[in-house]
């Protein structure tokens, strides 16, 4: 009889997990890379840049307002998305051309959250969090000197390397079971990395005179090894066919997978293909958008001809605002990529971190829904912990506030209060409810541009001197700094930021 019921146990515990597993959705996490606020058409209706499919997902999921990246700039904030945790815990700055990797072993990932649960998980696009690349350095490799920008600049060549190997300590070792990336568009070496292994050696020095012209701004390209042919332009369209082939390749298979698919645009080099030139009224950094909406709805009809759609969670989101093309951009075609805030790229003021933020999930999300719940890029690892049903350790995802409920409309109150912003050591903001407190002399991180806050109306009282404090929900720009009328309000601020860095915000 025991062993009767035990045998009857374990076939309703097998059924019961069999029916949870085919519920499990599939995860998509579409990241853009230096995309404004106020670059898409759900989120400004007088935007120049038709996003027609970034749109679409609006219409289709829920649309957060406030919604936020960790940092500034994109390592930190790419590392904070897969880990839970602020940035700021472990680094400020980027991984550097040939840097080593930002994860810790004992850190728990995202995918590697989610392959305990059964997921594949694929990267697909800009990594930009290291690898170890002294693996395969020659044992007698030295860096040379070229002229750089008039300056003598240190340099490793391609005979440096032994492009046979595999190099460890990548996606592959931080939870995904598939990577393609260029790992990061403008920083070497320039060629394209299957899991481990180059997919062609590297043979030349890099050198932008070989591509086609520039469409807007400055290549930015660092200097290093690259393959013989390579062409930038075909980033987007050869990472989007693997994006596609992996896809349909996947959803035929029972288990449920994860892609994280990262943009390099519209970053810069700011290269839209020829078919996209004059697709916005914003010059070409509006065409590179353009493309990436284009591509973005590529990936979202494989989902859907692929029978997963109404079984597939999309995240859309960004890792920090625009950069500081976005000053030229509004003389020259009237369009603000961070309207309606103040700030662009590495700023700790609202348009350097508040960024595009959409979910979408058929069934649980009700469509067109829209939430000003103040929302963090930190949150995804532990609102989708609830979702596949992973109880996260104590000592993981530390920062990270579960919302699954705010996304399937079970609450309308999100569970975070308080988001720290920071880009460099030294300067942070936090905010909690409405109020903002810039614990700094400035939130511009790197530079302030004297006409363009002339031109909208920015007095002299709102740029503070050792703080700046604001009141969101009446002044979205930041123009009016309330330091001097509300110091309880900022000393308040002030304690809570300290509690948070100590490790105390939960």
């Amino acid at each position: 009889m025991e062993r009767t019921f035990t045998v009857l146990f374990g076939f309703l515990f097998l059924s019961v997990s069999s029916v949870f597993a085919a519920e499990r959705p599939n995860i998509i996490i579409l990241y853009g890379d230096d995309l404004g606020y106020g670059d898409l058409g759900c989120y400004n209706e007088d935007s120049k840049i038709p996003t027609p499919h970034l749109d679409q997902l609006a219409a289709e999921g829920m649309r957060f307002t406030d919604g936020h990246s960790s940092s500034g700039i994109c390592t930190p904030s790419r590392y904070a998305l897969l880990t839970g945790r602020y940035h700021w815990r472990k680094m400020h700055g980027i991984v550097n051309a040939f840097g080593g990797s930002v994860f810790d072993p004992e850190i728990l990932t995202l995918p590697e959250m989610l392959k305990e649960k059964g997921y594949y998980a694929a990267l697909i696009g800009k990594w930009h969090l290291g690898w170890d690349w002294d693996a395969i350095k020659k044992s007698a490799a030295e860096p040379h000197e070229i002229m750089r920008n008039n300056r003598k600049t240190k340099v490793w060549g391609p005979e440096d390397f032994d492009w046979s190997k595999r190099i460890p300590d990548g996606p592959l070792e931080h939870g995904f079971d598939y990577c393609f990336t260029d790992t990061v568009i403008n920083f070497p070496p320039y060629c394209w990395i299957e899991n481990d292994r180059v997919t062609a050696e590297p043979t030349v020095l890099m050198d932008t005179g070989k591509f086609k012209p520039i469409k807007e701004g400055n290549w930015e390209f660092r200097p290093g090894p690259m393959v013989e042919g390579w062409d930038p332009y075909e980033n987007i369209p050869t990472t989007t066919a693997k994006g596609v082939e992996l896809i349909k390749e996947r959803a035929a298979r029972e288990e449920p997978f994860f892609l994280f698919f990262a943009f390099p645009s519209p970053h810069a080099p700011i290269i839209p293909n020829d078919e996209f030139d004059g697709a916005s009224e914003a010059g070409p950094y509006g065409d590179f958008v353009v493309e990436t909406d284009a591509a973005i709805g590529k990936l979202l009809k494989a989902l859907e001809d692929s029978g997963e759609a109404d079984n597939t969670l999309v995240i859309f989101t960004a890792d920090n605002g625009p950069e500081q093309y976005a000053y030229p951009r509004l003389e020259k075609f009237q369009h603000w990529s961070s309207y309606p805030l103040r700030g662009l790229k590495r700023d700790i003021y609202e348009g350097g971190h508040r960024v595009p933020y959409i979910v979408k999930w058929p069934g649980k999300i009700a469509p067109g829904e829209k939430s000003d719940a103040l929302v963090s890029q930190i949150d995804v690892m532990a609102s989708i912990a609830t979702v596949v049903d992973y109880e996260l350790p104590s000592e993981a995802a530390e920062d990270s506030y579960d919302l699954s409920g705010l996304w399937t409309g079970k609450t309308a109150v999100s569970a975070r209060q308080e988001h720290v912003h920071n880009t460099r050591a030294g300067g942070y903001a936090i905010r909690r409810g409405d109020w903002v407190l810039v614990d700094a002399k400035s939130g511009y991180v790197s530079r302030k541009n004297e006409e363009w806050e002339s031109t909208m109306g920015y007095t002299a009282a709102a740029q503070g001197a050792e703080g700046q404090l604001y009141d969101l929900s009446e002044d979205l720009e930041q123009r009016r700094n309330l330091i001097d009328k509300k110091p309880e309000k900022a000393a308040a601020l002030r304690k809570l930021l300290a509690r948070v860095r100590a490790g105390d915000g939960q």
